[in-house]
């Protein structure tokens, strides 16, 4: 199933979010990396229209914060997607996988809850193109004290 940039803007507006610039490295890599009809995004923090969403889930942030960061993740990701097929999001033939981190506690069980964030929003902005393998997991610092942070992959048309 084909989606059109505008379906996808269109979908977004419904969910009341806006596609976001693309966000520059903060070290020494690329934002992403395309390679035969796959392309790799770096991971992206929890970056929404108030800024960098920080802390710890299960301490300073409630869960439902924490899959909201990851949600914003997934918009970072699409933005980065958006730049990587010159603004043609039709190219998406599917999302292929997420890895999420969670910056929580050591007694932090639910990162799949947090995660489910960004697999959500895939879903709901791709249908069944959105569905994906995903890994989720619990760290103890991410960069910049985000909360969340999600790479992934993606398969495009060439």
């Amino acid at each position: 199933m084909s989606h059109t940039t505008q379906q996808i803007e269109q979908r977004l507006a419904e969910l009341d979010l806006t596609l976001p610039q693309a966000a520059s490295p903060v070290a020494n890599y690329v934002p992403y990396v395309q390679t035969g009809n796959l392309i790799h995004i770096s991971g992206q923090l929890s970056i929404g229209p108030d800024g960098l969403i920080m802390g710890k889930i299960g301490s300073d942030l409630n869960s439902e914060k924490g899959a909201e960061a990851a949600r914003f993740c997934a918009l970072n990701l699409i933005a980065q997607l958006f730049n990587a097929l010159d603004g043609d999001l039709s190219r998406l033939r599917r999302v292929v996988r997420l890895g999420g981190f969670v910056q929580c506690n050591s007694d932090f069980t639910d990162h799949p809850k947090i995660i489910n964030g960004a697999s959500d929003l895939m879903v709901a902005l791709f249908g069944d193109d959105g569905r994906h393998a995903r890994a989720a997991v619990g760290v103890p610092s991410l960069p910049l004290g985000a909360a969340v942070e999600i790479d992934g992959l993606f398969e495009v048309k060439t």
